[in-house]
């Protein structure tokens, strides 16, 4: 198995030719994030993936995002809430083996 890591570094104006080259080569899509799952980014990166990419997907996307609670200010929730390696290798995974 290979991964294909697109590193938006500009949302603004989001490089939508590049999220859906990505797509049209892997034919699936993990986004991963640290803000909310809602109204955020990879929101927007989902957005245009399945408005304009929809017919590219072999698998539903997925969305790794920040867990949906306040921001902790303790180090060890703060770790817990923010993505981490395991959980986005098990969302890979899951993509993949679907």
């Amino acid at each position: 198995m290979s991964c294909e890591v697109v590193d938006l570094r500009c949302v603004r104006p989001l490089d939508t030719h590049t999220i859906l080259a990505s797509l049209a080569h892997t034919h699936r899509l993990v986004v991963a994030s640290e803000d909310w799952p809602y109204g955020g980014v990879a929101a927007e990166v989902l957005a245009v993936a399945t408005t304009e990419g929809f017919p590219l997907l072999d698998a539903p996307p997925r969305r790794l995002c920040a867990r949906d609670v306040p921001v902790p200010y303790q180090v060890d929730l703060f770790n817990a809430f923010r993505p981490d390696a395991q959980r986005l290798a098990a969302a890979v995974l899951e993509t993949v083996q679907f």
